[in-house]
């Protein structure tokens, strides 16, 4: 598992310039989306086409979000990188990657494919959000339409988990807060290729985006909202 405690020196600029670590205090769950980003097989694998292997130590704190999203009358959402056809992602694929690699990475993207398949040890259910994207981030309106699925639930809360922290996770993360979503990035349910990439990742989200919490944190806050909504009922 990567580390997640932020340096002291970002808690003391964060706090300086807030007042406080943490922008959001609290959290209505019902209005609550968990995006789990592209827990798949083409990542998540050994020896697959863009493995990270520490994609597999975070599915049981996935699975415990997502557990508790849905208890607390959140909404779960799962995304998966889709490309069918070389022509839709043909920038990255054709000039970022190798040939040998490049195809590897599309066929374990295709729809279909096994690599496109959710890793078998995650838990999903079937009122959760199935969403394509095509993009790093699903975020990104040309990639899916998750904005407009979340917000025609009601969602203003979107908790961001999966894999990479410093691409997917990442990009979906700032866009969403760009687009008004109160969002987290869970410290210890993302994963990247190395603890300084993820770490980098955190750092720059909690300054400037959004939140960071751990896996047990998040789960409070849904569980607390979830009580304080039920005392007003």
């Amino acid at each position: 598992m990567h580390p997640t405690q932020l340096p002291p020196h970002v808690i003391d600029r964060i706090v300086f310039r807030r007042g406080r670590l943490h922008g959001f205090e609290g959290v209505d769950a019902a209005k609550t989306a968990l995006v789990v980003v592209d827990m798949q097989n083409v990542f998540c694998a050994e020896g697959a086409a863009v493995e990270v292997p520490t994609a597999r130590e975070i599915v049981p704190n996935i699975n415990r979000l997502a557990r508790a999203t849905r208890a607390t009358g959140g909404l779960v959402a799962w995304v998966q990188m889709t490309v069918a056809r070389r022509e839709e992602w043909a920038l990255v694929l054709d000039n970022l990657l190798t040939p040998a690699t490049a195809e590897r990475v599309l066929e374990g993207v295709k729809p279909g494919s096994e690599g496109h398949a959710l890793w078998p040890a995650m838990e999903p259910d079937p009122s959760d959000l199935y969403i394509a994207k095509n993009r790093y981030s699903a975020f990104l309106p040309s990639s899916s339409g998750i904005a407009q699925e979340l917000r025609g639930r009601g969602v203003e809360n979107v908790i961001i988990t999966g894999t990479l922290t410093n691409v997917c996770c990442e990009s979906s993360a700032r866009d969403a807060a760009m687009q008004d979503f109160r969002t987290f990035m869970i410290s210890d349910a993302n994963a990247a290729r190395t603890d300084e990439e993820h770490m980098a990742t955190l750092v720059n989200f909690i300054q400037t985006f959004g939140d960071v919490r751990s896996t047990d944190e998040m789960i409070a806050l849904l569980e607390n909202g979830a009580q304080r909504v039920a005392k007003r009922a």
